[in-house]
């Protein structure tokens, strides 16, 4: 019997419920997310990002571009060096040799995932999607001229569909906001959420919309509209393969579906035997596994966190795995952020250690760390030491010439002296 085994009666089933500590519910989310392996030993090949996306399942899409690209940066964290055409090719591109991968959609936020997911997203199993509110503010002629003009040219951006449709719609103002948009895109993005649309291409990070029909497999076309409670189970077997040990606010959450549909969900893979119910000693909600779930002895290894990193985006469960509050700061005004405007975690042998504010000068050609700060009780001279060449190594796989250190955070000063070797 599975040691301090109780019955937890919050559960849907009778079987005992095997208890666990906090500590061995991280190693069992690190070892999920791909941090208990070694990084692989020479070029990093489709087989590595294929198996990595089979962790993480999808990758989170953002359009801050202060260091790197968001979703370039989980797999980088994993597996080192990398060229980013593997996931541009798998993204982007499609032939016969090397098909096409992964698809956007809205997942956890905007995303990639694999292309055969698309169907359980569509299905109805998630959260309403913002882009319902363009559904009342799309008028049906134009959406049927946006339709027939993407049939036509696409791949296209919206702002070519505007000079296409003859400049007939409201455009968007000199100077406006990201949400103050044409009317051409929010009918765009109104058919991207309804799954007319998708992204054919992007060029400089732009994406270029084209007919789903066009771009996803026939095969995974035809599987949409699935069913929405056969989608819930599956996404929530994708959300306990990625997080290792989870509750059921964290298995929601990772594909941001819906309440109700998520709770009967849990309780129906539960009785099915595909999710065991775990307490994890100190959580305040029963949490779930897979059975079998991999719990390694220790984690060891390091890895920068950007901030939409899967490990770490959902801050309530980062703070309550690893001790460690969270914020990003981006829309802070400079003088009131505590760490700075695009802080990276760094996770040293399992645990959080460390925040470093990351920018990539590519005009000066180096890695900037304006500011550096070590976690209460870290081992300030290793933390040092590894963080140090972890910096050199994404400095130089983002083609830059170095690291330069800044004045700001405990760490600032050993760190500048250790990169500088």
């Amino acid at each position: 019997m599975p040691h301090g085994s109780i019955r937890d009666v919050s559960s849907p089933t009778t079987t005992p419920v095997e208890s666990i500590g906090a500590p061995a519910a991280r190693r069992a989310a690190l070892a999920a997310q791909g941090f208990a392996d070694p990084r692989p030993v020479g070029p990093v090949t489709r087989r590595h990002l294929v198996k990595t996306l089979g962790r993480v399942q999808l990758l989170q899409l953002d359009s801050v571009n202060v260091a790197v690209r968001a979703h370039y940066m989980p797999l980088f964290a994993r597996l080192g060096p990398y060229e980013p055409a593997l996931v541009d090719d798998a993204a982007w591109a499609h032939t016969s040799r090397r098909p096409r991968l992964l698809v956007e959609y809205w997942a956890h936020e905007a995303s990639l995932l694999p292309v055969e997911d698309w169907p359980l997203l569509l299905s109805g199993a998630k959260r309403q999607g913002w882009w319902r509110h363009y559904e009342s503010l799309a008028d049906p002629a134009l959406v049927d001229d946006v339709l027939a003009a993407v049939k036509e040219l696409g791949p296209v951006g919206a702002g070519a569909l505007e000079k296409a449709l003859g400049g007939a719609t409201r455009a968007r103002p000199p100077g406006a906001t990201w949400w103050e948009r044409s009317d051409v895109k929010r009918v765009c993005e109104y058919l991207f959420g309804r799954g007319d649309l998708t992204t054919g291409s992007r060029v400089h990070f732009q994406r270029l919309y084209d007919l789903t029909e066009r771009v996803l497999p026939p095969e995974v076309f035809a599987l949409h509209p699935a069913d929405p409670a056969h989608s819930a189970r599956e996404l929530l077997l994708r959300s306990a393969a990625a997080l290792g040990v989870a509750t059921e606010p964290d298995l929601r959450d990772y594909y941001r579906l819906g309440p109700a549909q998520s709770r009967q969900a849990v309780a129906e893979l539960v009785e099915e035997g595909r999710l065991e119910p775990v307490e994890v000693r100190g959580w305040r909600h029963p949490a779930y596994r897979l059975p079998g779930a991999r719990v390694p002895r220790k984690v060891t290894g390091r890895a920068l966190l950007c901030p939409f990193d899967p490990l770490i985006w959902e801050r309530e469960r980062t703070e309550r795995m690893f001790g460690f509050r969270y914020r990003i700061e981006i829309y802070v005004p400079e003088p009131q952020r505590e760490f700075g405007y695009y802080v990276y975690p760094f996770l040293l042998d399992g645990e959080l250690v460390a925040r470093v504010d990351l920018k990539a000068d590519r005009a000066a050609g180096v890695l900037r760390v304006p500011g550096a700060f070590a976690e209460p009780g870290a081992d300030v001279p290793r933390v040092v030491a590894e963080l140090a060449a972890e910096l050199r190594v994404m400095a130089e796989w983002l083609g830059l010439d170095g690291v330069v250190v800044g004045e700001r955070g405990a760490l600032a000063g050993p760190l500048a002296v250790a990169t500088s070797r």
